[in-house]
């Protein structure tokens, strides 16, 4: 007993001490927690609902969207403007999805985040997310010759030296939008797909390039050779359900099917018949979707949902491949994009010091545009159904805002009119998911 106290009365003050220092880690525990500073959790993605990677900052929108909506009340008072759908989507959250105008000139139906407009040559990338797909699975490479897919594409030489991403790049060495006007004419894109060949060299294979939409189209038929089925049900199958883009079709019968669909006009407001020739060519202009689908595109090629399409697919397409050199007198908008380049299906170019990501449409009655900055997460998304081409401006004075620069009249915009604003229909105007 003796030795007991002894040997209590010595660790007595070890044992004061470690119930000091335990207390004391504790305590250091729950302050750390009451006071830890908070940091973004994964958000879940615009197109899929899933988890994508953590971001480094937290922000809320950069984008004055009271003068954005300024804008673009502007912008639908133009005599030639029927009828517009914008989106965009800030830091990887969508913040803005609105509807204005109409969908038929002077019918009072209006047009909303729903209504469906064609995408035209915003189509070419699907067919690269497709084709690009196929080849992570395996089931072709890239740098195949087209001679060995199965295609009707003949190509003055040969196709033996021109591969499959020659085609998706644009840089098969034909002359710019080759017999794009025999197509509108309604001559059949296969035949004149096989008859390319006719045709005198621009450029030998690889070495330059000259925008195309038929021979661009020979990735519907690499689509269809390696699947067995029809372009526009593996576009479903491997993009549109997994996405979510409910409204997203290929095809006439699917713009005019839909509950809410834009019709196309010329100027004046002058409604037109819709056109079939570039549906002929599903991958180069055969898309429709709503605004909200098309900007669950755009999150998805800003990597949000991986499942679908992949961060190595993403690299491959949009990685600049070949200069594009303005073919024509360029506008103040497309001097400011500057270093412009195409990849697979997609463009890049540099703004403010910023590398943009995107592609624009037009197919008679109809605009289109896409444009991001991938490492921001932020970008704009417009559908519109008349020929008015200066509405494209509209997505570099959305960078403006964005980036804090000093406001410019992209659009060209006559002073605004003491009129009421275009009646708009949709979201909140800032929205969040």
């Amino acid at each position: 007993m003796d030795e007991l106290r002894t040997m209590q009365r010595k660790w007595r003050p070890v044992a004061l001490v470690g119930l000091a220092i335990v207390t004391a880690v504790i305590a250091g525990l729950v302050i750390a927690r009451l006071v830890r500073v908070p940091h973004r959790d994964a958000a879940p993605s615009a197109a899929t609902g899933a988890t994508a990677a953590p971001a480094t900052r937290h922000r809320g929108p950069a984008v004055d969207y009271g003068r954005l909506e300024e804008r673009i009340a502007q912008l639908m008072q133009q005599p030639d403007m029927v009828g517009l759908a914008v989106g965009t989507i800030e830091d990887g959250k969508v913040r803005f999805v609105r509807g204005y105008g109409e969908t038929l000139a002077n019918s009072g139906d209006p047009v909303t985040p729903d209504t469906v407009f064609r995408w035209a040559s915003l189509s070419k990338g699907v067919a690269s997310a497709l084709v690009v797909g196929l080849a992570q699975d395996r089931k072709l490479s890239l740098d195949a010759p087209v001679a060995s897919m199965g295609t009707t594409l003949t190509l003055p030489g040969g196709t033996r030296n021109v591969t499959v991403a020659d085609v998706l790049s644009q840089r098969v060495g034909l002359e710019r939008n080759a017999w794009d006007g025999r197509l509108e004419a309604g001559e059949d894109p296969r035949v004149l797909r096989a008859a390319l060949g006719s045709l005198p060299a621009l450029c030998p294979p690889a070495s330059c390039y000259a925008y195309q939409n038929i021979a661009f189209d020979t990735a519907s038929e690499i689509v269809e050779h390696v699947t067995g089925k029809g372009y526009a049900s593996v576009a479903r199958a491997r993009l549109f359900a997994p996405l979510g883009m409910a409204s997203a079709t290929i095809g006439r019968v699917g713009l005019e099917s839909a509950a809410s669909w834009a019709r196309p006009h010329h100027r004046g407001k002058m409604p037109v018949t819709v056109g079939d020739a570039y549906y002929r060519i599903p991958a180069a202009g055969g898309v429709n979707s709503s605004i909200r689908d098309l900007l669950r595109w755009m999150d998805a090629q800003m990597g949000n949902a991986p499942g679908v399409v992949s961060a190595a697919a993403i690299a491959t397409m949009h990685r600049a491949i070949v200069s594009t050199p303005p073919h024509r007198r360029r506008r103040p908008m497309d001097r400011a994009l500057d270093h412009a380049a195409y990849g697979l299906g997609w463009r890049t170019y540099t703004y403010a010091g910023h590398t943009l990501v995107g592609h624009r449409g037009a197919v008679d009655g109809y605009g289109s545009l896409i444009l991001f900055d991938p490492e921001e997460r932020s970008g704009i998304v417009m559908l519109w159904n008349s020929n008015y081409s200066n509405a494209a401006a509209l997505q570099l004075e959305f960078f403006d805002l964005l980036y804090g620069l000093p406001q410019k009249d992209w659009m060209e915009l006559p002073p605004p009119e003491k009129a009421p604003a275009a009646p708009a229909a949709g979201a909140p105007r800032v929205t969040a998911r």
